[in-house]
């Protein structure tokens, strides 16, 4: 198990970034890439998970512990393979996900794409319970953060029937999520503000 990498991020790509350690350019995949933005040229410390099959093996990476602790707990439910939990990670907040799931919002995790109901149920099924002591999260907390995620991800979505690209919005997700705004309409407003500028 490769637990972490520390190295110079050398590209940023639309799913992965290429961290050179002593000469080895590692390839890893992350959820939004682009929160890597301000390491590009400088040294980084990545949290991984070494995922193996017998026809190909892959290099997540997580900007912290508690995102790669979902990521390995996301895995493990039937139905949801390591791509599946890049896209959701990509769009959320480990609490908001974990109230999610521990609340039993249905709607809330069907809106991620290739999860449909029978695999939210799923999801709460083999998660509740598991996801508050190994990540050391309040439910209660964080309630209105997953109300606020979810509004985020109607953005997204909005914005793709605009036009945008995954890679434009991707880009500018880190931004959104720094303003704290609630409303869709606001942080859609937002958003196509930060996307003229870019």
């Amino acid at each position: 198990m490769i637990a972490y990498i520390k190295g110079q991020v050398t590209y940023i790509q639309e799913e992965s970034i290429i961290i050179d350690v002593h000469g080895i350019g590692y390839e890893v995949i992350c959820p939004n890439p682009f929160v890597f933005q301000s390491f590009l040229q400088k040294e980084l410390f990545v949290y991984t998970y070494f995922h193996v099959r017998e026809d190909v093996q892959c290099l997540y990476g997580f900007k912290d512990e508690e995102e790669k602790e979902l990521f390995i707990k996301l895995i493990s439910v039937s139905g949801i393979g390591p791509k599946s939990a890049i896209g959701i990670l990509a769009s959320v907040n480990v609490p908001d996900f974990v109230a999610a799931v521990e609340t039993e919002d249905e709607k809330y995790l069907t809106q991620f794409p290739g999860i449909g109901k029978k695999t939210a149920r799923q999801i709460i099924l083999d998660l509740k319970g598991k996801l508050t002591s190994a990540l050391s999260i309040d439910v209660a907390a964080t309630a209105k953060e997953s109300t606020e995620s979810a509004n985020l991800l109607e953005a997204k979505e909005a914005l793709k029937t605009l036009g945008y690209t995954a890679r434009e919005i991707n880009k500018i997700i880190p931004h959104l999520q720094k303003a704290e705004l609630t409303e869709t309409d606001d942080i859609i407003r937002h958003a196509l503000s930060l996307l003229v500028k870019n």
